[in-house]
């Protein structure tokens, strides 16, 4: 059996549409050969491509006229912080403006949305929903510390002098402005919810939940991105959450930290707060497994050291086993 002809370069390794085959030379024969695969109307793919989600969520725009991606693939193409339960979606997200027929594709969830005319915008060529309509959509799918986790991404900022400079997506104040002339749409009590509980300042998953879980205790109040500064006000580190007051701050310890290069800065950052009077907490992914329990108690066993009064005894609580205290004798 004769060998088919090699697909041009920029359709060989990306799903293409039947008419950007015939821009380029293609011939319908060609796309119908057997080392071609369908991957619904219109868009075929080279059984040997290797190619990213977007690639899809191109074709599938550029075969779909006046379609966007939308939902929580939309989400997954700003690169937003969703829950490990949508890692494997049977389906993309593609919608058209209401008014303009629900697009009926395979393996597509279709809808008609009432869009803004700064509502899409491009990503890599892909017209998509924007971050703050988005969230919206997807606020009756998520939990409201899930919707907390995604907004407190969404408006993260730095201008401090020991952290890099850092730009919101978008500021805060214009997130919660959008969503209050959304308030007809469904999640939208989950997502105000969660409104009142973001925060500037978290840069990943884990310490916004750290700071939930914080806030939902009967420890002080704690803030993002304190400057911890010596005797003549110059800034020397900036932790990830601190409680000026009992001068007590905590880091949260994820895998990045256990790099040579990492823990090299991190030895560093420890002895600069100690000398600057604080007292630190390290926090890692097994104590939020443990729960409560664990990050509360030691929490409040630094705070005792800054002068916290611990009311609750909080600080007194047995750790229960939880926390690994094994020694080597050997």
């Amino acid at each position: 059996m004769r060998r088919p002809r090699p697909l041009p370069g920029h359709l060989a390794n990306t799903p293409f549409t039947v008419e950007q085959a015939s821009q380029s030379g293609v011939s319908r024969g060609r796309t119908r050969a057997s080392d071609i695969v369908a991957r619904g109307r219109g868009i075929r793919v080279s059984k040997s491509a290797v190619f990213l989600p977007i690639d899809s969520c191109r074709a599938l725009t550029q075969a779909t006229p006046g379609s966007f991606i939308s939902h929580l693939t939309a989400a997954q193409l700003h690169g937003l912080y969703l829950s490990a339960r949508f890692n494997d979606l049977p389906q993309l997200d593609l919608a058209r403006q209401l008014g303009t027929g629900r697009p009926r594709r395979r393996n597509v969830h279709g809808r008609e949305l009432k869009l803004g005319r700064r509502d899409i915008v491009v990503i890599a060529g892909v017209p998509t929903t924007s971050v703050q309509r988005t969230l919206v959509d997807i606020a009756p799918l998520l939990t409201v510390d899930e919707l907390v986790v995604i907004a407190d991404q969404i408006v993260c900022a730095h201008s401090g002098r020991c952290v890099p400079l850092k730009l919101p997506r978008v500021e805060i104040s214009d997130l919660a402005a959008y969503i209050a002339q959304h308030g007809g749409k469904r999640g939208m009590r989950k997502l105000n919810a969660a409104m009142e509980l973001v925060r500037v300042g978290s840069d990943s998953p884990p310490e916004t939940r750290l700071r939930l879980l914080i806030s939902r205790s009967q420890l002080p109040a704690f803030q993002h991105n304190i400057e911890l500064k010596d005797a003549n006000g110059f800034p020397l580190v900036q932790p990830d959450l601190s409680c000026e007051e009992y001068k007590t701050c905590t880091e949260y310890e994820g895998l990045h930290h256990f790099t040579p290069e990492q823990q090299v800065k991190d030895h560093d950052r420890d002895f600069v707060t100690k000398s600057a009077g604080w007292n630190q907490v390290l926090i890692n992914k097994a104590d939020m497994r443990a729960g409560e329990l664990v990050v509360i108690a030691k929490i409040a066993r630094m705070l005792k050291l800054g002068g916290w009064r611990d009311p609750q005894n909080l600080a007194g609580r047995s750790f229960l086993g939880r926390l690994d205290s094994r020694k080597d004798f050997g």
